[in-house]
């Protein structure tokens, strides 16, 4: 005899005894010392005359691999041979030896190896939840910051479908109805056997009659091994209309409540088709019968953990939505306002909010130039419209007179320079009258003709003089996007008086009026200006005290600075240079500038054509107040041609 291999599942003193006796204990004889591993709970004993031919590796990795070993010695030995490591035997046998000692060591070898056997079983157990449980956790944290709730949906079924084996899954949502009812909708779907399946949303009561409405309505998993042999009094039925559709058989099914943190049950999660090799097609028949599985208890539980983390990253995600509509409300609400108190520059707000978008991606996308290498994701254009949008709003803390002043007088100033006109006007005619009345009373009609030809070339005179005010006044009155004109014409009616009812010398054109209407640019004198600029630190601060979260925390800044220039003459900081101005700004400020000169809604000037602006922008890029590299883009990409979007 070489090497003894005893092979029990129970260990029974009888038949051992028995075999010793009959001198048959030999249950497997290895011709051969390769591949030496114990299967399930196995004793091996070592012959004194052989045992040499196994090293004490391969005796290491048989006790490794749950066995245990008893040496019999040689006879005359009383210890443990020196070639043997005492701590690999369970027991030995020393010579001469009878069937007692024999039995007693075994049954020490066999309880070490069933309990080695035990441990190993419960180590591997250990094992394999340690890793379903971190990879529940690194499940769990990307559904967590996933904020796409496309997307989510798509990494929850992917997750699952790989967790548990599964060839396919389905995600249904429960919705809440007007009429406070609800209904299931069946939104996602995967099929690895199948990828070119379409997705067809539809609706389905939440009752016992579907399997997902059964689940929903108990709010307790289910388990079928066969969804073609469903028991026969089960309330609810399976639809074969996909499996005849697409050649597909829905075989093995677990259907998943998710609960919220209220236990009230938001979707179901299904998975079909378990598999023996997750990467296998399932093509044929064939395929489905010898690799869909049943699903087990362990999979119930980790599938349910799943899909309770699943409802919480969808309740996450659609609270986040929920804030993000009403985030986007208050935006919208705020622009209302703006526009409600400045009514001259409505829809100004949005456009410039989606041309600065607009450009943020031709940014993006440009291989070319110094921003080649500048990126915007889909959250930046997110913080940047919502700073276009909110840009002006602090114009809510500018006077409403100044804000809305679309001429250089404001209205009850212009009113009284005509009735200052007429008055003069009247009196001139008055005058006129007198003075032909006061000739016939003194003189009769002697030289009365030639006196009136005279009166009235005078008069006449007078008349279109004053005319002539009226309308240098009112042409005055209009304001021009650009510097001109000539207002020493206008001037000069400072220093002409008329007589008032009180027989007071008063000037057709007070000294403040004349400065009004000499604005070379625009409507507004110095002090008004100021307090429109004052707008762009209104909006900082309002802005400043909105709690942003991380992925906004820049629209203050970015919205603080539309109206800075290169070069350093804007305002309020006067900053300048592009290290100091954010490219969010700097695109915002040509976006704000086109939509200022081309805007039909201003009653100060005439739309001005696409064209004229961007000449004028240019002016502004070949002076360096603009940058060079954006404006080319803006023109490039055509941005200027970019409408507001609905």
């Amino acid at each position: 005899m070489k090497y003894t291999l005893v092979h029990t599942e129970q260990f029974d003193i009888d038949p051992i005894a028995e075999a010793l006796e009959r001198e048959a204990v030999v249950a497997q004889l290895l011709e051969s010392t390769e591949g030496l591993t114990a299967d399930g709970t196995t004793v091996l004993i070592l012959d004194p005359d052989y045992r040499s031919s196994l090293t004490l590796d391969q005796l290491r990795n048989f006790v490794n691999s749950g066995g245990a070993v008893v040496a019999v010695g040689a006879e005359g030995a009383l210890d443990v041979p020196a070639e043997l490591d005492d701590n690999l035997l369970a027991g030995f046998v020393r010579s001469p030896y009878g069937t007692r000692e024999i039995l007693l060591a075994l049954r020490t070898a066999y309880r070490e190896a069933a309990a080695r056997t035990a441990l190993e079983r419960a180590n591997k157990d250990a094992a394999l939840r340690t890793r379903e449980l971190g990879e529940l956790t690194r499940i769990g944290m990307a559904l967590n910051t996933e904020r796409d709730y496309e997307q989510l949906q798509s990494l929850i079924l992917t997750q699952a479908r790989e967790l548990s084996s599964s060839d396919a899954a389905s995600l249904y949502l429960v919705e809440r109805l007007d009429d406070d009812k609800r209904q299931l909708r069946f939104k996602f779907s995967q099929t690895y056997s199948r990828p070119e399946i379409p997705l067809l949303e539809r609706t389905m009561p939440i009752d016992k009659s579907s399997i997902a409405g059964y689940v929903a309505t108990t709010g307790k998993p289910l388990v079928i091994d066969d969804a073609y042999f469903l028991p026969p009094d089960s309330e609810y039925t399976i639809d074969r209309f996909f499996d005849r559709t697409w050649g597909y058989r829905t075989k093995s099914l677990l259907t998943i409540p998710m609960t919220d943190h209220k236990d009230d049950v938001i979707g179901v999660l299904q998975l079909i088709n378990r598999k023996r090799d997750f990467t296998a097609h399932l093509q044929t028949p064939e395929d489905f019968e010898s690799q869909v599985i049943p699903y087990t208890q362990r999979l119930i539980e980790l599938m349910t953990a799943l899909a309770g983390q699943a409802a919480v990253s969808i309740e996450n995600s659609q609270l986040y939505e929920e804030i993000e509509r009403l985030f986007e409300g208050f935006v919208r609400a705020s622009v209302h306002a703006i526009e409600q108190r400045d009514p001259t520059t409505f829809g100004h707000s949005g456009r410039v909010a989606d041309k600065t978008v607009a450009l943020a991606v031709v940014v993006d996308r440009t291989d070319m130039g110094q921003y080649r290498h500048t990126s915007f994701t889909k959250k930046d254009l997110r913080e940047i419209r919502y700073a276009g949008l909110l840009h002006d709003f602090g114009k809510v803390g500018v006077r409403e007179d100044v804000l809305v002043k679309a001429k250089k007088l404001y209205p009850p100033d212009l009113s009284l320079i005509e009735q200052r006109y007429a008055f003069v006007r009247r009196t001139a005619e008055r005058d006129y009258c007198r003075r032909r009345l006061e000739y016939l009373e003194s003189s009769g009609r002697d030289g009365y003709d030639e006196f009136v030809a005279r009166l009235s070339a005078e008069h006449q005179s007078q008349i279109e003089d004053l005319d002539n005010f009226m309308k240098l006044v009112l042409e005055s009155n209009e304001p021009t996007v650009l510097p001109e004109g000539s207002f020493a014409e206008l001037v000069r009616y400072t220093e002409r008086h008329y007589e008032d009812v009180s027989g007071h010398q008063q000037p057709y054109l007070t000294t403040d009026e004349a400065r009004f209407l000499t604005i070379r640019k625009g409507s507004l004198d110095e002090e008004e200006r100021q307090q429109i600029e004052s707008h762009v630190t209104h909006t900082y601060r309002f802005l400043q005290k909105i709690p942003w979260t991380r992925e906004l925390r820049n629209v203050p800044t970015i919205a603080w600075g539309h109206h800075e220039k290169l070069d350093g003459s804007g305002y309020p900081r006067k900053l300048s240079g592009a290290e100091h101005i954010p490219i969010q700004t700097r695109m915002m400020t040509i976006a704000d500038i086109f939509d200022a000169l081309t805007a039909a809604d201003r009653p100060y000037k005439a739309r001005m054509a696409a064209e004229r602006a961007l000449d004028i922008i240019s002016d502004e890029v070949k002076g360096g107040q603009l940058d060079k590299d954006l404006f080319h883009l803006f023109v490039a990409g055509e941005v200027f041609k970019r409408e507001e979007e609905a």
